[in-house]
């Protein structure tokens, strides 16, 4: 799967607010890093840090751009209140091996 494809999916996983689902796009060693927080290293603490998410907020993902570079993708996304940002994802084989999310 292209980058641009793993994270239109990522998209529809997060949109059900599925955190195991949302997880499985990611590599076992994945990085998840938030620039307003810390990092999470691994699967399992990205699924642990987007079912904490899920619970404490309604998340919604609008996509605004969607662009691709080699293992790159970019995501420039809005929610429904309006509040918009951006996240960085390396895609690798078909899995995220590392995220970096500005807003």
């Amino acid at each position: 799967m292209r980058p641009k494809e793993t994270v239109l999916a990522w998209v529809k996983a997060f949109n059900r607010a599925d955190a195991d689902d949302v997880a499985r796009f990611y590599a076992e060693d994945a990085i998840r890093h938030p620039v307003t927080d810390l990092a999470q290293s691994g699967r399992e603490a990205v699924r642990e840090a987007y079912a904490r998410e899920f619970r404490d907020a309604d998340r919604v993902c609008l996509v605004e751009n969607l662009f691709e570079d080699g293992e790159w993708a970019v995501l420039e996304w809005k929610d429904p209140q309006g509040l918009r940002g951006c996240a960085c994802f390396r895609v690798v084989d078909g899995l995220i091996v590392l995220q970096r999310i500005y807003g």
